[in-house]
């Protein structure tokens, strides 16, 4: 009786959270994506994603919303889209309610885009799609994505994203950078006069990642969006959770592109991404 009692609470306390007129209506997306458990409730672990996942909703929400108004068919492209957690999300809380608009997941691996075109078909998500193919060599049909989302891209795969972004003209990136590594691997061995910053292993790796999320604000600083950086959610939920959000407003910055070369001369070392460069 007591386990009953605890379940109706937790199915009565996830609905207050979940921001939709009909929260019953998306428990068998919610359990699919292993936000609920089988039996509806949640769990410590189900807990945490549903926490991810509201905030990180609530932090795009204004963007999408903007989208909406200004354009009759929206497109939102999420690249290394693994499960789709975000993409299923957004179009259940978003795009689901409005009416239009579509979502496009972009995965490599094709066992996972079945699978999110199953659960797609399920749920009565007509308007997503997914393409199987690396994010390096994928076009969305039309060339051209108004946002571009990355969760949890691994390492230069966040890259990537922004160069996929740029070349799909994409007013609003929402990056959520994973595992960086690549600087850090250019700094083990150098010098200069701020070797100190990154001799021992542990702060090299850090500090490496730390760098690596300056360069890409930079970087499409230079493009011409406005950046702002934030976390998008608690470090009790997740440490990787630095977001990196983006919107168009020029074509480019000369002063960003400044600063970058500056920071690049400090350095001294100098990562893929600056390929992209206007």
């Amino acid at each position: 009786m007591k386990r009953a009692n605890t379940a109706a609470k937790d199915k009565e306390a996830w609905s207050k959270l979940w921001p939709s007129q009909h929260p019953e209506k998306s428990v068998p997306l919610l359990q699919a994506l292993h936000i609920l458990t089988r039996d509806g409730t949640l769990n410590a672990d189900s807990r945490r994603k549903l926490t991810q996942v509201l905030h990180l909703t609530q932090l795009l929400r204004p963007a999408l919303e903007t989208l909406l108004k200004e354009k009759e068919e929206p497109v939102l492209a999420d690249v290394g889209a693994g499960k789709s957690y975000l993409g299923f999300i957004l179009y259940d809380l978003v795009f689901g309610p409005a009416g239009r608009g579509s979502i496009v997941g972009i995965e490599a691996r094709e066992k996972l885009v079945e699978a999110s075109r199953g659960l797609a078909a399920s749920s009565g998500f007509e308007r997503m799609t997914f393409i199987a193919s690396p994010i390096t060599e994928a076009t969305v049909s039309g060339g051209h994505a108004d946002m571009v989302t990355a969760l949890h891209a691994c390492d230069t795969a966040t890259d990537d994203a922004i160069r996929f972004a740029l070349r799909h003209e994409a007013k609003v990136i929402a990056l959520v950078p994973c595992c960086q590594a690549e600087v850090a691997r250019l700094l083990e061995g150098h010098g200069g006069p701020l070797r100190q910053l990154w001799r021992h292993p542990i702060q090299r790796r850090e500090f490496g990642a730390h760098v690596t999320n300056v360069i890409r604000g930079l970087v499409l600083e230079a493009h011409g969006y406005k950046v702002r950086v934030t976390e998008f959610t608690g470090l009790e939920h997740t440490m990787k959770n630095e977001l990196i959000l983006a919107e168009r407003h020029q074509r480019s910055n000369a002063q960003a592109r400044g600063e970058l070369t500056r920071l690049i001369d400090q350095l001294g070392v100098k990562p893929a991404l600056l390929d992209a460069l206007p």
